[in-house]
């Protein structure tokens, strides 16, 4: 049996795997959580006299270092004076130096979001006229590169980790407690102690340059990491790891004395009863306190720690993780037991029974904490479809649904398995039909590692056949006379490795057994796929933060002229040819729903009105797929061009697009977002 499987787990294994790469492969390196809501001076605009400082306005509160906020002039050097400063709630700015010369000059934020993640971006103003830049690369390689997708499957592990260890210690501990002595068991529940360690030192050594240069280099930096040591996220992993060191007892204890007991529960008086008793619920107070623990660390450093409620959601996030390391993690442990468990410690249908209970529990916290996270990281019903935080959820539902699906069949083989005949262990009796009986010569092949079947006697005893009950001693001749003492040890080793092939080989030819087998392993693949997709949901910004961005930056990118509510747009242009550079002014009035009156002028680089061949206008309200709307404003005077009675049918972002053509050849469009009415 075992060599019929093994090939087809491979396989599985490599593609989930496969799955999972292409996931990360194709998640943004370098996903923010906080965005950038406005400027002055803003994206885009001319200015007439140099500012005194540069100031950005973020979506949340971020974390900025000395060299966070940098402006360079149009050869690339900087400009700044100082360290940049929160001014007012999210608003940061910087002092620039006296006297700029006119020119185009570039801003470049590399920030780090209160939900841990970096923020980093760029964008241009002009002094007096647009002019040519020197600067290509603004420096900006927080969240990307190498380190990025390090630290993406170190985050994916140290999820992975956790869920293994708590959920295989609550399988354990509240739906069999026999399988605390089993040894595929505790290889596992060990397995996620020392994946979620290394995970966490892992994230800890990588956070400094995954926030700052990007490079592997800076990843053992330790001026680096002693300022993550002194950031929330860097305080929540150091936490992580202490709590990791009570782990780490519990787990020793759980394996160690709480083992013992449950092999001695068999004629134990009640004394050790109780003692036992008392010990397994003080491992289930303590595994709570410390899977809680740990699952704070996530949630008081991510999230849930910033945006709307943080002082309900830190709470359902914690329990939300806890859920899913019951389900995920207690089907892993399920699997486990299903395939390795040792023929002398069966299954019983009692455990699996129990761990549906759990995993029902377990849906419907999910279910209801996950309802809450998605209106509070969503906003709104659009924002399932226009953001990919949304698009995201949407799979993950989906593969949610799947697994709900998978752990209905597996329910339905519990029931059969229930109404079959369950085999015989050292500490349970059970009828074992006449028909299921085996020769235990076909055994003792796949006990061969367990003795040397070289002498006569190990052969006959190994190739009669097998009539009696388990247990049941029959006279040999080394019964009837004395033996060599070696030799009488060897057949007692072959004697047990054949009966316990021999309840192998009963225990996986039961249907029900073996339909349940298959169902819980399509359900652990589902999960690992599901993991990666909510790794890559703590990696995107949430929808409601970014359609909160977008409304933002649409007012931001216009400038009120007047009180009357008109507004102004400059849009730099380059068509690529001779005396193709230079500046559209949009002058709308009084931007509001109905007629408006539209006055467009053109500028060389240098500010002087410049007449062009064709200048073109267009609206579009791309949300309620409105336009584009054409507008053929008349030539007035050089450089200038009019349009009466501009209609806007409703209120909302409309893009605003311009074409120039500077020859016959020469053409280019530039448009800029503006919340009219």
């Amino acid at each position: 049996m075992t060599r019929t499987i093994t090939p087809r787990l491979r396989t599985l294994v490599l593609l989930l795997l496969a799955v999972t790469g292409a996931l990360f492969a194709g998640a943004a390196p370098a996903s923010a959580h906080a965005a950038l809501t406005g400027s002055d001076p803003a994206q885009g605009v001319v200015v007439d006299r140099a500012p005194t400082q540069i100031s950005l306005t973020f979506s949340e509160q971020v974390a900025m270092g000395d060299n966070s906020l940098r402006v360079l002039d149009p050869k690339g050097k900087p400009v700044q004076s100082g360290k940049p400063a929160n001014v007012s709630g999210t608003t940061y700015a910087v002092r620039l130096h006296a006297g700029l010369a006119d020119g185009t000059y570039t801003v470049a934020y590399q920030v780090v979001s209160a939900d841990s993640h970096p923020v980093a971006g760029a964008y241009t103003f002009s002094i007096g006229a647009p002019s040519r830049t020197v600067v290509s690369d603004t420096g900006a390689g927080a969240g990307g590169g190498a380190v990025g997708w390090l630290y993406a499957v170190g985050r994916y592990l140290s999820y992975a980790g956790f869920i293994v260890l708590a959920g295989g210690a609550a399988f354990v501990l509240a739906c069999w407690r026999q399988g605390a002595g089993v040894r595929a068991l505790q290889r596992l529940v060990v397995g996620g102690w020392l994946t979620l360690t290394a995970a966490t030192l892992g994230l800890l050594l990588l956070r400094g340059s995954y926030t700052s240069s990007g490079k592997l280099g800076d990843v053992f930096d330790l001026d680096l990491l002693g300022q993550v040591l002194q950031t929330k996220t860097g305080a929540a992993l150091v936490s992580r790891l202490l709590l990791l060191a009570a782990a780490a007892l519990f787990v020793a204890v759980l394996f160690g004395a709480y083992a013992r007991r449950e092999e001695e529960e068999e004629g134990a008086d009640e004394d050790a009863a109780a003692e036992r008793r008392d010990l397994g619920f003080g491992l289930a107070i303590g595994g709570i306190v410390v899977a809680a623990g740990l699952a704070a660390s996530w949630a008081m450093a991510e999230h849930a720690s910033t945006g709307l409620q943080p002082g309900i959601a830190m709470p359902v996030d914690i329990v939300h993780l806890l859920a899913v390391a019951c389900w995920f993690g207690g089907l892993t442990a399920l699997l486990v037991a299903l395939y390795r468990a040792p023929a002398d410690t069966p299954l019983g249908t009692d455990a699996v029974r129990r761990f549906s209970r759990l995993a029902f529990g377990s849906v419907l916290a999910l279910v209801t904490t996950g309802v809450y996270q998605s209106w509070r990281q969503l906003g709104s019903w659009s924002a399932f479809t226009d953001t990919r935080y949304g698009q995201l959820l949407l799979v993950k539902l989906g593969l949610v649904a799947v697994m709900v699906g998978l752990a209905w069949i597996s329910r339905r083989w519990t029931g059969r398995l229930a109404e079959g005949v369950t085999v015989a262990g050292p500490k349970e009796e059970a009828e074992v039909p006449a028909a299921a009986t085996v020769p235990t010569g076909a055994a003792t092949a796949e006990a061969g590692g367990a003795g040397q079947a070289g002498t006569g006697e190990a052969a006959v005893a190994a190739t009669e056949p097998s009539g009696t009950e388990a247990g049941e001693a029959r006279p040999t001749a080394e019964d009837e006379a004395p033996a060599d003492p070696g030799r009488a040890a060897q057949l007692a080793r072959q004697r047990v490795a054949v009966e316990s092939a021999r309840r192998k080989r009963l225990r996986d030819a039961d249907p029900s057994r073996a339909g349940l087998r298959r169902s819980v392993l399509a359900e652990a693949g589902v999960a690992i796929v599901l993991l990666a997709v909510t790794t890559a949901l703590t990696q995107t910004e949430p929808g409601r933060t970014e359609q909160e961005a977008r409304a933002a930056t649409a007012p931001a990118a216009s400038s009120p002229a007047d009180t009357s509510g008109a507004l102004t747009l400059d849009m730099p242009f380059d068509t690529g040819g001779k005396n193709g550079k230079g500046l559209v002014r949009i002058d709308l009035d009084p931007a509001r729903v109905g007629a408006n009156e539209m006055h467009l002028y053109v500028q060389r680089p240098d500010g002087r009105p410049y007449d062009i061949p064709e200048v073109k206008v267009a609206l579009t309200l791309k949300a309620k797929k409105i336009g584009p709307l054409p507008v053929a404003p008349e030539h007035i005077t050089t450089g200038h061009w009019a349009a009466s009675g501009v209609q806007v049918p409703m209120a909302g972002d409309w893009e605003v697009a311009v074409t120039v053509r500077t020859s016959d050849i020469d053409q280019v469009t530039v448009s800029k977002n503006a919340q009219i009415g």
